[in-house]
Parts: structure tokens; sequence; C-alpha cells
């Protein structure tokens, strides 16, 4: 793919720009395998450069707008360069396409309190819902399948971002916060999961024990911050450390999103610090 002309910047410092783009680049992987991010020039009614992000989908438009930018190249690119440094993408500079660019309305948001919302406006100020659309959401028709689709590579962008976050952020902790301290708007994968009965609510009626069983759920955010909390079962059950067929059982690389906890206290085992939430309520299906 041929490089484009940038506007208004001599054909030397053009020469300079791309080879820097070219070292950038050097190691990322294909686009064909990862995807890339896309600076695109300014073009009559938009005087901005812009940010898009290129995923190798199936089928229709798969090229999605991000952010502006600015209107100076190196000013752009820095900003660009920046966000994406610690992604596998890599980041190329193309014209902007009304063919495969403009919006079909497939990232528009059909269900719940964001309903008629682009993704890449609510991917600004609720990245949670976000996640909650790509790995929760239950597409009925095969339009929203496709938006499913597309949700997930925003939110594949929103761990891009967090990456960087992780490694120019100092810290000689890893804990979420101090014991007391509210959270909201949590992201977790599921690493382990233990089931044990509540000793305090378990009870016999007649010859009938009634078991309540909860779940100890360890996990990590996606920057590899490790949390732990428990899950009280709301109905009993006839055997001990078995939920029952109405409680959703936890696995392993499950994702759940928590609207709002409080950390109940940090530790460390192993070296590792851990911390554990308490008062959690997860995100519900909208």
């Amino acid at each position: 793919m041929a490089n484009p002309i940038l506007p208004g910047i001599p054909e030397a410092e053009q020469a300079l720009l791309y080879r820097k783009l070219n070292d950038y680049n050097q190691g990322r992987a294909s686009y064909k395998e990862a995807g890339t991010y896309l600076v695109v020039l300014p073009r009559p009614d938009h005087p901005r450069y812009s940010l898009w992000v290129y995923s190798p989908l199936p089928g229709r438009q798969s090229i999605f707008y991000i952010q502006d930018l600015s209107e100076d190249i190196n000013e752009s690119l820095r900003a660009a360069s920046t966000l994406c440094y610690y992604s596998p993408r890599r980041l190329l500079l193309v014209e902007y396409s009304a063919k495969h660019m403009q919006s079909k309305g497939d990232d528009l948001i059909p269900v719940g309190k964001y309903r008629g919302h682009f993704l890449h406006e609510i991917f600004r100020i609720d990245p949670g819902y976000i996640t909650w659309a790509a790995y929760k959401f239950t597409p009925r028709i095969p339009k929203q399948e496709r938006f499913v689709h597309i949700a997930r590579i925003y939110h594949s962008v929103h761990i891009d971002i967090l990456r960087r976050q992780a490694r120019q952020t100092p810290s000689t902790s890893r804990h979420l916060g101090q014991p007391g301290e509210k959270l909201a708007n949590l992201t977790l994968k599921v690493l382990r999961v233990r089931l044990e009965d509540d000793p305090y609510k378990t009870t016999v009626k007649g010859n009938t024990p009634y078991f309540y069983v909860r779940q100890l759920l360890t996990l990590e955010d996606p920057i590899g911050n490790l949390v732990t909390l428990r899950l009280n079962a709301r109905t009993a059950s006839h055997e001990s450390c078995q939920l029952p067929a109405t409680e959703h059982a936890f696995r392993p690389g499950e994702t759940l999103h928590i609207t709002s906890a409080r950390i109940a206290h940090t530790y460390t085992s192993a070296g590792k610090p851990y911390t554990r939430l308490n008062y959690v309520k997860l995100r519900k299906a909208e």
C-alpha cells in the first residue's frame, strides 16, 4: 500500500516521518492477523487527523472510528503512537474512504440506556458497558451479532489503552485501592473458582439438609491486578458444595462485569497482592 501524500508537508520531512513510522511498526503483527490502527488524513469537512481501528472482520465494514487527533501531523502521530504503543497492532497513515469508513448503522447500540448512541461515543465514557456488550449481550437477529463483533473490537482497543496505563503508571502496589474505598465499573476475568458451604446458614429441616453454597472467586482485571470475592447462592441446595440449578456457576475464563463494590481489605499471598471485594453488585443484562 502506497504512502499517502501529507498536506502541507515538505517531501523530505514526509520521508523522515515515514521512516520513523516504519521503525515504530517493526516487530508488530500483520494487519491480517491482529488488525491495525489507522491515522486518517484530514478531509475538506474535517480538518483534523483522526484515529481509527481496522479489524479483519468478515463481511462488510471493518474500520471503526476511535477519536479525533490534531490538525498537525506530528502531534497526531505522537498522540496515536503513545496511545497504541503497547499494542501488537501496527500504525498506518491512510486517506479517508467514505466507502469503507462511513457507519452502516451496525455500531449503533440497539438496547439499554445507551440505545441510539454509537459504540465509539460510549467507549469514551463507559468502557465497562462496551465490555458487557462484547461478552454478555445476547444477539437476537443477525445484525445484532455483528454489533457484538464490533463491540469486541472496541473492547480490544480499551485493553490496549489499559496496557499503556499499566506500563506508564509507576506503582509500588497492585491493590485496587484502600479498605473501605468504593469501586465502580470493573471488568474482571475469572481465574479460579472454589465452592464452600456457608456454615452460618446451613440447616436441617426434618431429615432434609439445606446447604447455602457460596462461590469463592479469584479474578484479575485487564492489567493483571488480582481480586477475590464471594458470591452467595440465593437458594439452598440439598448437597454440600453443590450449587442448585437456579444459580449461575462461574467458570475460569468467564468475565464478570461489576457496577459497584467496596474494598473489604487487601493482603499479600505468595508474594502477590490481592484485593478482596464485598458488597458486590453485578451488571444486569439489558
